[in-house]
């Protein structure tokens, strides 16, 4: 193990003090920084409640950077503080892991340097879309696809199933300019036209902004997406637009296998 240095990355819910976990505040009140990856202030001053030396990192995202530029900000900001010797916590929204956040790339590098690192999952967005908009992700299947993936590489969508589009707002590297995201948003919905009819209707979630609040739900067709309204730590929701497909010979096999 690499000197006194140790980092642990954390999910704070959704909600300021409502989602944190037991094992989480645990490792808060063991750190000697905790550094606040949070969209509101209100994070911020419920964390220096628990903490005397909170460090803020909304900064970084209010720049306006590609994300992954950003990402690679803050986990130079906390291993710089791990090398120092510091015990670190990373408290980030939802759940510290998901969705293209820089805490899996923070501990792989801390781990790889030979710091001890670990990361402790918190509610997340996915937990409250399932809630909110009653979604069974056993009934017809989930797919959850970071939306520049579906643009850059070929990947198959089952459009039986729902599909779950996350960092719509974020935008990719060099891709910064409004029109340019526009754009970029075109593109995606070239993909997915392949799966699905224009006006097939689609919702942008976002859950709650506070406890016993309600969640932003604004139903769309497919065709207007490029433009939507869609801000950050939302998820664009695709229902299913096809029937499950029955395979009559495995099911065949099946009914034998009941009748046994």
């Amino acid at each position: 193990m690499n000197g006194s240095g140790r980092l642990v990355c954390i999910g704070v819910g959704i909600h300021p003090g409502a989602h944190l976990t037991p094992a989480a505040k645990s490792h808060i009140d063991r750190s000697d920084i905790v550094f606040a990856d949070v969209p509101h202030e209100a994070f911020e001053v419920w964390l220096s409640e628990l903490h005397g030396d909170v460090r803020s990192l909304r900064d970084i995202r209010a720049e306006r950077k590609p994300r992954m530029e950003a990402n690679r900000t803050i986990v130079q900001i906390l291993l710089g503080e791990v090398r120092a010797g510091k015990s670190v916590c990373g408290a980030f929204y939802g759940h510290s892991g998901l969705f293209g956040g820089p805490a899996h790339i923070a501990v792989r590098t801390a781990r790889t340097e030979g710091y001890a690192a670990h990361m402790e999952p918190g509610i997340s967005t996915v937990d409250f879309l399932y809630a909110d908009l009653g979604i069974d992700p056993g009934k017809f299947g989930c797919q959850h696809y970071e939306a520049n993936q579906l643009v850059r590489y070929r990947r198959s969508l089952d459009s039986s199933a729902y599909l779950m589009l996350w960092n719509i707002d974020s935008p990719p590297e060099g891709i910064v300019a409004e029109a340019n995201l526009v754009a970029y948003r075109t593109l995606l919905l070239e993909v997915l036209a392949d799966e699905y009819p224009p006006r097939h209707q689609i919702l942008v979630y976002r859950p709650a902004d506070r406890v016993h609040g309600a969640p932003k739900i604004l139903r769309i067709p497919l065709e207007l997406l490029p433009t939507a309204d869609i801000d950050a730590h939302a998820c664009v929701v695709i229902p299913p637009a096809a029937e499950l497909l029955p395979d009559t010979a495995r099911q065949a096999r099946l009914a034998l296998l009941e009748s046994a």
